[in-house]
């Protein structure tokens, strides 16, 4: 079965023009043993662009298309990611508090649809996330959203670790959620600025940005289960903060 054309650009100049005209590109496959003038450009543009490229065998490539490839396909993203630094500046000149959600490791694509949904009655501005690591933001993404990805920022980077220090140096708190803190959630002052780390279920935030965080904290519950999903887990967070907000 070939993925439908509309979602795809197969062959290196249409994904060369793509990459510089800007057109939203969610990621890249690439032949492992691709070579050439052309090659070496694509590289360098998604490089600039942020878009990761997967190393694939050829036959991963004819599986998906019947279009003449010639060793590289992009897929389309069904969002337009926009930078951080411009997005914060937005929000600030609008007067309002930064409240963005950083998602690490979330693969899930119905976990990134719901806390998209959730973000959007909440509140929320904007979501950060990795270029690798996290599931596409294409069309199986946008239905689970609703529509609700159309209406967020959406802003990727190659860093997350990055993308925390250019919100500290912005002014922005930064808080990891972490079932074992000893912080709670209500105890947070989400008022101010600040950005919310999520974690995958199975591994939790990484390490290195617990670190660099200005705290962690949990979600007190009554029962004894092991872990909130992901979606879950987000949700509540996002209608604390906006609780926070609306009665300040």
């Amino acid at each position: 079965m070939f993925i439908k054309k509309k979602n795809i650009i197969a062959g290196r100049n249409p994904v060369i023009e793509a990459l510089q005209q800007g057109s939203g590109v969610d990621k890249i496959l690439l032949f492992k043993n691709a070579s050439g003038d052309n090659v070496a450009q694509i590289k360098e543009l998604a490089k600039q662009c942020n878009v990761p490229i997967q190393y694939v065998p050829i036959e991963k490539l004819n599986q998906l298309t019947n279009v003449q490839h010639q060793g590289v396909i992009a897929f389309r993203a069904s969002v337009q990611y926009l930078d951080l630094q411009q997005v914060i500046d937005f929000v600030t000149e609008q007067g309002e508090a930064p409240l963005f959600f950083i998602l690490d490791g979330v693969t899930d694509v119905r976990n990134i649809g719901a806390i998209a949904r959730s973000a959007v009655c909440c509140g929320v501005h904007a979501l950060i996330i990795p270029d690798k690591g996290v599931a596409a933001l294409g069309e199986d993404a946008m239905k689970s959203s609703a529509g609700a990805l159309e209406q967020l920022h959406i802003c990727r980077v190659n860093s997350l670790m990055k993308a925390v220090d250019t919100l500290h140096l912005n002014g922005i708190k930064v808080f990891s959620s972490e079932m074992t803190a000893s912080t709670m959630l209500h105890e947070l002052n989400l008022t101010e600025p600040c950005a919310v780390v999520m974690g995958s279920e199975d591994k939790g935030v990484f390490g290195g940005l617990q670190k660099q965080s200005d705290a962690v904290f949990k979600i007190p519950m009554a029962g004894t289960f092991e872990s909130l999903n992901v979606s879950v887990a987000a949700g509540m967070i996002m209608y604390e903060a906006m609780k926070q907000r609306l009665f300040a």
